[in-house]
């Protein structure tokens, strides 16, 4: 895994699909519905994120868009699914442990590429 990455999907993941206080008001951590909650301003996350809204509707194009559906699934699981074990994790992306975290680091490949691709 590429740790910064791995730390923005974690943060992307908090910030976008993790229940929290407000959630009600905000669509459910829903993108669109924070927007027009804020009124299009992209502002700081609300919990002390440190990454920006803007990134982290980056990295949701990203994996909803562009990632292959068996990169996207094993990133679903393994950052916003909190309520399963990592077995329950590995069984729903119908794979083998190794070949989890070896889809999980080609996510991470393809995510960091993706943002170079934005940035340069």
């Amino acid at each position: 895994m590429i740790r910064r990455i791995d730390e923005m999907l974690k943060l992307w993941a908090e910030d976008l699909h993790s229940p929290h206080e407000g959630v009600a008001e905000l669509g459910g951590g829903n993108m669109i519905a924070m927007l027009m909650e804020c009124k299009g301003e992209l502002i700081r996350g609300t919990r002390g994120s440190r990454v920006l809204l803007d990134e982290s509707a980056d990295i949701e194009l990203i994996v909803n868009k562009h990632l292959p559906p068996q990169l996207s699934v094993v990133v679903r699981e393994h950052y916003c699914n909190h309520d399963s074990f990592l077995t329950q994790k590995i069984i729903y992306c119908g794979c083998s442990r190794k070949t989890y975290y070896e889809r999980l680091h080609e996510a991470h490949e393809y995510i960091a590429g993706m943002l170079m691709g934005k940035a340069a």
